[in-house]
């Protein structure tokens, strides 16, 4: 039974409800500052083999992982849900690139020396 008394912006548990309806975590900037809601995962390995990239170890993998991650971005923003994570993708392309390069060097060097 409805309670005449009861504001109708508030549904039967005296939660609010906006008037465009729930909203879904992923909407919410705050959210997806603090959880990867509605990220790609291949962005989220992308920007930690970034991270890790700064070692240099693991910078040609971030760079496979990020154009993989860039990608899929691009692809699912025709889909329903586009997936978020555009800049880990593009942190962990960068650094990959820059590690990559010296790693090359380094090796390239270590040849040149004979050793």
């Amino acid at each position: 039974m409805n309670n005449p008394y009861q504001s109708p912006e508030s549904n039967q548990n005296n939660q609010v409800v906006s008037p465009q309806g729930p909203k879904s975590m992923g909407d919410d900037a705050g959210m997806r500052f603090l959880l990867p809601v509605g990220r790609s995962g291949w962005a989220i390995a992308a920007g930690y083999l970034g991270l890790f990239g700064l070692v240099v170890i693991p910078a040609p993998l971030a760079l496979i992982v990020s154009i993989i991650a860039i990608l899929e971005i691009k692809k699912s923003k025709r889909s329903e849900k586009p997936k978020r994570g555009l800049g880990r993708a593009i942190f962990g392309l960068i650094v990959g690139i820059l590690g990559s390069i010296v790693l090359a060097i380094f090796f390239v060097e270590r040849l040149l020396r004979g050793v």
